[in-house]
Order: C-alpha cells, then structure tokens, then sequence
C-alpha cells in the first residue's frame, strides 16, 4: 500500500518537532545536535546526518557531530572551504543533491564510512545566520526509483535552520557566562578580605573573625551602626567562602513594606494577587547555591520573620500563590543597626529566628571607635575616586585636619560620599581647606578660634544639631525640620548657609 503525502508530511512534522524539543533540551550542544541527528535517522531514515562546523582559525570545515560513523571516520572529515560538497555548500551558502554518490566526482567520501555506495544518494544544506555561515548539515538517502529530493531538502534545511539558532543560543550563553565568570572575579578581588581597609585593633578582630567563618557554611549577622561597611563585610565573606562562584543577592528588609518583601523574597505565581501578570522568582531563588545578604533584618514585621524562620530551619519555601515546594540552598548573612536582643524581650523580634541567624556574630565598629583608620581610608577613597575623574587627589594640611578632626557620625558611608562630592567638585588636584563643606570646616577653625567669639561657638553648635537632626532623618530635609521646629524653608536657608548638602 502507497503511504500517501499527507501521511509523509505528518511524519515529517513530528520528526521536526522532536528535532526541536532535542536541540532545546539541555546546555550540552554537541548531545543535543547528536539527539537530533539519531532522530533524522530514526524518523525520516536519513542515515549518517553529519553536521559539520567552520573552524575560522583553520579556515576548514570539521565534522563535528555524526550518527553512524565511527571516531576515526568523524577524524577523518575535513574539508578547506570550496572542496568537495561539504566544503562547497559552506563556501557558496546554498544546498547541493548529489542524487547518485557513485557517479558524481564532488563527493569525496573523506571519511570512508561508505563501502556500497549503489543507489545512495546525498542531501546537503548550509547551517546559517542572516550574518554568518556556521557550517553544513548533510545526510544520506537510500530512494526508490522516481523519488522527488526536494522535499528532503526543505526537511534538511529546517533541521539547519534550528540547529543555527541553538549554536547562536549556546555562544550567547558562554559569552554571558565568560562575562559573569569575568565581573564575579572582578567582585571577589574587590570585595576581598584583604582589601577591606583598616589595620585598628577592631578592625583587625572584624577581619579575623570573618576570614574564619567565611569558609564555613554558618549564618553570619552584622552588627553597628549604618555606614560602617556591612554589605562589604557580608560580600567579602561570600566571595572569601566556598559559594564565591555562586550568586550574592542583597536586600534592603527596611526599604519594602510587609506585602511587598514577602513576594521579593519567596516570588509569586501568576494570579497571585492583582497585577501579577506572570510568575517571579524571589530573591532566595535567585541566590540559589549563592549567599542572601538580609540588610535592617530588625525591621522584618513580625508575620515574615515566621516564614523567615522557616527558610532557615527547614531550607524550604513556596512562592506566594503557589503549592510547590521550592528548597533553598542558600547561605544567609543578615545584618542590623537596631537592639535585637531588647527587641526579643519586647517580642518585637522572634527569638528563634535571632537565635538562627546568629550563628556567628561581627560586631562592626562606628568610625569614631577606629580613629587610627580615618587616614587609610581618606587615602583609599581619594585615590578611587581620583582616579574615576582623572585626578591624582591629595589634601591640603589644613583639610586633612579637619577630616581628621571630624566624628563621621554617617561612618564610612558619609566620608565616602564626601570624598566623591569632592573629587566631583573641586578643581585642582589638591583639596583645600575652603572645598570642605561647612559643617567639616567649622572644627578646624573653631578648635584655632578665641574662647570669647560666642558667635562662632554658636555657629558651631548650631550646625552640629542640625547635621544631627537630618542623620536621624535620613537626610530628608522636611523631617530634618520638623525635628528642630522650623520649617523647611529655614532649614533650607540654614542648609545653604552653613554649605550643609544632602547625602549623595
């Protein structure tokens, strides 16, 4: 009985979508191109589907993938561009039939896999990109007689056209992952222990304490003040321990409302509330085999530090919406400025879940407690950002007093920013006394001024609560205000007076 068309191209159809499924199936490319040549054999019985590559250095054409041909065969399947079939369809980009290899001189059987060559006829098509020939897809057919080759073909050069899509997919995601591999090194020098600056007793203990526990796999929780370098502490251990190679995902507990860190955190299906259009995955699922740096875990509401406590006892976790049980292979490296241990006695904070994340405590110092590192890091920063806007920074004897002088009650993270606004803002490559903002001259040039000018020591004052009022605040000016009972527009007047800018 005649198989009729119908049939044929329904059985072609499925091969195709097989062939695709295959190419898609895993990140090992040379097992999917192999899935896919057994299954032109086995579906459409094109035996021997070779794929063969340019390697541009050579400037030839390598089998690199074949069903029923031996190592030794594949070895010997070389082809310079123009040479033969093989060699003259990657030259020319167009497919070429050779309906009987016995009488035709271009084919060249380089790899002798072919010992009766009676009735075999050979289809060949090229492996493109609108930009790019990447190399050859060929097989065998055995036809009977009066068989139209042209329906073949079109088979063949659809399996091309997908076979060219998943090696231009594979050299995306190698070239994502050599840039990835690139900047995680990158991080790992920059974030490194070594290179967190500071050689006070404190900080020697800070760096001591975490180069031991960052080869473990122990919760860490971070201690002090904002601005004394937590999120640099907690990037240092993860790059310094055994998940360097993983993901590091940071979150701010204090920046997000309840609703809206709970779905951050775990992700959320689809539906799962309005305006989920489409599933997400949360924070611990991106730092799957990584570190999860939980920043202000004090300001963690109470409902979410069960889920939290759950995450950490149990290591697992569903989206929001969701049924699925997820596992969490992540390492968690939290941190806080506030009194958890007076917030476990209040309630405030679940004392299980303190008990889990302190695992092993770092105590990182206020800037005022490690004076003798105020001129490293005064050198670091100048030379960072010196070198960010093509300045070789240094200071003036007169300022560096002064930013010696000075409490940094925003810690490390104020003097960073004053640095950069003055790397930014200064014109010459040596920092003065008169670029200092206000309220970091007025120390020096009090400390020199008479004890009888009331004038300045109120000035000195006067600045110093109102520094204090927008720290407590966040640097948000109308708060600042209400702090100090005036209104905005006075604190803008004194901002401006005394050269108080906010925060960069």
């Amino acid at each position: 009985m005649r198989t009729s068309r119908t049939d044929i191209r329904n059985v072609e159809l499925a091969a195709l979508f097989e062939v695709s499924k295959a190419l898609t199936s895993s990140f090992d490319l040379e097992h999917n191109l192999a899935e896919a040549m057994r299954i032109l054999s086995e579906r459409l019985g094109m035996r021997r589907g070779t794929i063969a590559l340019v390697d541009p250095e050579a400037r030839e054409v390598r089998i690199t993938i074949a069903h029923g041909l031996r190592r030794g065969e594949m070895a010997r399947g070389k082809y310079r561009l123009g040479e033969g079939v093989v060699g003259r369809v990657v030259d020319s980009g167009r497919a070429m039939v050779v309906p009987d290899i016995d009488t035709e001189p271009l084919f060249l059987n380089r790899t002798g896999a072919r010992i009766e060559r009676d009735g075999v006829a050979f289809l060949c098509v090229p492996i493109k990109l609108p930009e790019e020939i990447l190399g050859a897809l060929s097989a065998d057919r055995i036809f009977p007689e009066g068989t139209n080759l042209r329906e073949d073909v079109r088979v063949l050069e659809v399996v091309a056209s997908l076979i060219a899509q998943a090696v231009k997919l594979r050299r995306a995601y190698l070239h994502e992952k050599r840039h990835a591999e690139q900047l995680a090194g990158e991080l790992a020098g920059k974030y490194s222990l070594p290179n967190v600056v500071g050689d006070s007793d404190v900080m020697r203990e800070v760096l001591r304490v975490a180069h031991k526990v960052a080869r473990s796999t122990a919760n860490v929780l971070l201690r002090g003040e904002s601005g004394t370098g937590k999120e640099l502490i907690a990037r240092a251990v993860h790059y310094a321990g055994p998940r360097a190679k993983g993901p590091f995902v940071a979150v701010n507990c204090a920046a997000l409302p309840e609703n809206l860190l709970e779905a951050e955190l775990f992700g959320y299906e689809k539906g799962a509330f309005t305006g989920a259009v489409a599933a997400k995955k949360g924070r611990f699922e991106l730092a799957e085999a990584g570190t999860i740096f939980l920043d202000e875990i004090g300001d963690v509401a109470p409902a979410l530090q069960a889920k939290l406590l759950r995450v950490l006892q149990e290591k697992t976790f569903e989206r929001l919406g969701g049924q699925k049980t997820l596992k969490a292979d992540v390492r968690v490296v939290a941190a806080t400025n506030r009194d958890l241990e007076a917030m476990t006695k209040s309630g405030e904070f679940r004392e299980d879940l303190y008990w889990r994340l302190n695992v092993v405590p770092i105590f990182l110092p206020a800037l005022r407690e490690r004076a003798e590192d105020v001129p490293l890091l005064l050198e670091h920063f100048l030379e960072r950002f010196g070198g960010e806007v093509g300045k070789r920074l240094s200071l003036e004897p007169a300022a560096l007093q002064a930013l010696l002088g000075y409490e940094w009650p925003g810690n490390i993270r104020e003097m960073e920013n004053t640095v950069q606004r003055l790397a930014v803002l200064t014109d010459d490559d040596v920092i003065a006394l008169a670029d200092l903002p206000a309220h970091l001259r007025i120390p020096a040039a009090s400390s020199c001024a008479s004890p009888e000018t009331l004038t300045g020591e109120v000035e000195v004052i006067e600045r110093r609560r109102m520094i204090d009022a927008l720290e407590a605040s966040g640097w948000v000016q109308a708060k600042a205000a209400k702090l100090l009972g005036i209104t905005a527009r006075q604190m803008g007047y004194k901002m401006r007076k005394y050269g108080v800018r906010g925060l960069a």
